[in-house]
Order: structure tokens, then C-alpha cells, then sequence
């Protein structure tokens, strides 16, 4: 049983997150709190498993309360429900730096917060089974610009995956890893210090003109398309590099997985392997399918781990899965796919 503290200046949120939790057997809401002063003590008394902190609360805020917490030698996990402004993906930032274990965010209309329900309970057991003591890091076999690319797609439950995907891949893979998350402008930056803590290769948002390099792991910034340009250097094979662009939106998102994966097919063809987790709507199937026709390989995830299934069902529907595998043996083949490709002039 995962015993929860829930704490939120809201009665209405503190009640409908109560509600919605309390649905799963294996959790129990073991108290609520209005503020930060109160989650402290009911921290020190109840010692919950997990914390679900409010960051805008009166008397202490989620930052002061995380401030506090870093002075205790044993803490619960601790997930922010962040609220969708720039100061609360700022503040989001900040908490998961402070040693926050994840975020959510929370839906702006009050009619839409049921809708995070099966994200809201998936996300808390996770996080009391997630151990983020990634495999010490090694020097990559090579370094410098990537001959080979990893691209990675997800969106709606796509994080908890990418948590268990990007921890099992091995920091001395021979290539560059890009993940494209959909996920609201200003929150990409936690996300990547968050996956910091758990990969095995260094994780760092992009900034536009960044280079694909080998060994390291770049998160598509939010608000902006990640398209992925080719360079050439004297005597080098092509690589690729970040251009960030403001085009309209594909899918109604920005970034779109499709934007990357169709530019990456451009730079690297055959040697590329490209991956879809779980996902809303039909984002990724035609850069799959430019992916495949350009020589690379495509794989998607099982629908039994997956959230919601409409990202990688596109794929199929483009004709462009070359497997179908549980998240548990996903990095194995990705190790395996990079190993098989050819170091040319692509």
C-alpha cells in the first residue's frame, strides 16, 4: 500500500485529488495539508510514502517546503502539481533542482482535472519503486558529433517510460540520443534536470545550434520545433545539428516528433533508430515512415505499456514498425540496431 500525504491550498483540488487516487487499491491518502507549514508536520507524523506539494501556497510555499526537507536525512517522494504559467515552470525548475522526484501539471479548466486521473495514480506508483541510481557514467566509446542518432517520440505517459528507458541504456552507446516530449513551453528545462538524475548519459535541454553528439541526451525545448540540420565537416562524416524553429504547429503541437524525425532521415538515414512511447494523437507516424524509407529502423512500444496508444498506432498505420516490443527489452534493441549500423559517410 502507498501511503499518500496530499497537500494543496485548494479544497477543491485537495478533495478531487483524494477521489482520484483512493480509486487504485494500492493507495491510501494517509492525510491532506493547506499549506506548507502543515505538510511539514504532517510529514514528521505520518510519514507518507509520497507527497503530492502545490507549489502557490500562503504561510510556506512548495519551495520553502523542499528547502526544509533537504535538512531531513530520510524524506517521502515528492511530486509538484504545477500549474501551466512561465512562474510555475520557473518554480518547477527550481523544485526539481531542490530534489522534487517529478511534476505534473495541472489542467487550467477546473472541468478538465479529472482527465490526468490515470496519469496522476501511474505517476505515484512509479515513483515509490523508481531507485535514481543510474549506472555510473563511463566515457562514451567515441565522443564528439554523432555518426549515429537514437530519436525517441512520446507524449501523454510518455515520462515514466522515458525514466525506465533512458536509465537502461548504456552510457557508452555509440550515438546520440534525441527525445521530442510533448509538453507545454517553459517545462522541457525540469524535465531534462530531472532525467539528469536518472539516465546514464548527460541530459540537457536544446538551445538552438546545439550538435548531436555522441554519448549525450538532448530534450526538444518546448514552444519551438526541433529540426535536425545536417553539417559537414572537413573530413568528417555528415552529423547533425539543432535548429530551432517557430513554424506553426503539426498535430497542434510544437515541438512535433514528426518535425524531427522527418528532418533526421534527411542527416542520417540508415543510421538512425527511432522510437515511439506512448502518446495522444497521431504525432510520429510519418516521420516514422520517412525514417523507414530512408534505410533507418523503426520501433514502438507495446500497447499493454503504454498510457495511451494513438502515437505509436500512427506508426502502424504509416506501414512503418519494424517491431513491437515491451518497454523492458526496448534499450537491448536499441543497443543492438546502433551496433549493427555502419560508420560511413552517410
Amino acid at each position: 500500500m502507498v501511503k499518500v500525504l496530499i497537500v494543496d491550498d485548494s479544497v477543491f483540488m485537495r478533495t478531487v485529488i483524494r477521489d482520484m487516487v483512493t480509486k487504485d487499491p494500492a493507495i491510501e491518502v494517509v492525510g491532506t495539508a493547506s499549506n506548507g507549514l502543515d505538510a511539514l508536520e504532517r510529514i514528521e507524523s505520518l510519514h507518507p510514502d509520497l507527497v503530492t506539494l502545490d507549489i502557490e501556497m500562503p504561510k510556506m510555499n512548495g519551495i520553502q517546503v523542499l528547502e526544509e526537507l533537504r535538512k531531513s536525512k530520510k524524506r517521502p517522494k515528492i511530486l509538484m502539481l504545477s500549474s501551466l504559467t512561465s512562474k510555475d515552470a520557473e518554480m518547477t525548475y527550481q523544485a526539481i533542482r531542490l530534489g522534487a522526484d517529478d511534476f505534473m501539471l495541472k489542467p487550467k479548466d477546473i472541468p478538465h482535472v479529472r482527465e490526468i486521473e490515470a496519469e496522476l495514480v501511474s505517476k505515484i506508483k512509479h515513483l515509490v519503486t523508481l531507485i535514481p541510481s543510474p549506472i555510473p557514467r563511463k566515457t562514451p566509446v567515441s565522443t564528439g558529433s554523432a555518426e549515429r542518432v537514437v530519436l525517441i517520440g512520446s507524449s501523454a505517459g510518455g515520462p515514466p517510460m522515458l525514466d525506465t528507458l533512458l536509465a537502461a541504456l548504456p552510457s557508452d552507446l555509440p550515438a546520440g540520443v534525441m527525445v521530442t516530449q510533448h509538453m507545454p513551453v517553459g517545462f522541457t528545462a525540469a524535465l531534462a534536470e530531472r532525467f539528469n538524475r536518472i539516465a546514464s548519459m548527460p541530459v540537457k535541454e536544446t538551445e538552438n545550434g546545439d550538435l548531436i553528439e555522441t554519448g549525450k541526451i538532448l530534450i526538444s525545448k518546448a514552444g519551438v520545433h526541433t529540426v535536425i540540420s545536417g553539417v559537414m565537416e572537413a573530413n568528417q562524416p555528415m552529423t547533425g545539428r539543432i535548429v530551432h524553429s517557430n513554424s506553426p504547429t503539426l498535430h497542434g503541437v510544437r515541438p512535433a516528433v514528426d518535425k524531427t524525425f522527418e528532418s533526421a532521415a534527411h542527416v542520417y538515414r540508415k543510421n538512425i533508430v527511432s522510437v515511439i512511447l506512448s502518446g495522444m494523437g497521431n504525432d510520429a507516424g510519418a516521420g516514422a515512415r520517412a525514417i523507414k524509407d530512408a534505410g533507418g529502423v523503426s520501433l514502438i512500444c507495446d500497447e499493454k505499456d503504454c498510457l495511451v496508444y494513438g502515437m505509436a498506432r500512427s506508426a502502424i498505420q504509416h506501414n512503418a514498425v519494424d517491431k513491437v516490443l515491451p518497454l523492458s527489452k526496448l534499450a537491448k534493441e536499441i543497443e543492438r540496431v546502433v551496433h549493427q549500423m555502419e560508420d560511413s559517410h552517410v
